[in-house]
C-alpha cells in the first residue's frame, strides 16, 4: 500500500491579493458558446438537441469550474 505524506505550509499573511479583472478571452469564449447554442436552436432545434445539451452542460459545469478569468 502507498502512504500519503502531507507537508503543511503556513499561509503567507503578508501576501496581497491580486485585484480581480476580467479577461476578455474568457468572456468571449462564453459568448461564443452561447452564440453556438443559439445558432443550433434556430437552425433545427429537434435535430440539434443533443449538441445544444452538450454545450450547455459544458458551460454549466466544466467551463465555469475549471477556467478562471484570473489565471
Amino acid at each position: 500500500m502507498a502512504k500519503v505524506f502531507t507537508i503543511p505550509v503556513a499561509p503567507s499573511i503578508g501576501r496581497r491579493r491580486r485585484e480581480r479583472t476580467s479577461d476578455p478571452r474568457y468572456v468571449d469564449g462564453q459568448r461564443l458558446l452561447v452564440e453556438a447554442m443559439k445558432y443550433l436552436a434556430q437552425s433545427d432545434p429537434v435535430a440539434n438537441r443533443s449538441a445544444i445539451e452538450l454545450i450547455s452542460e459544458h458551460v454549466r459545469t466544466r467551463f465555469r469550474m475549471s477556467d478562471s478569468p484570473l489565471s
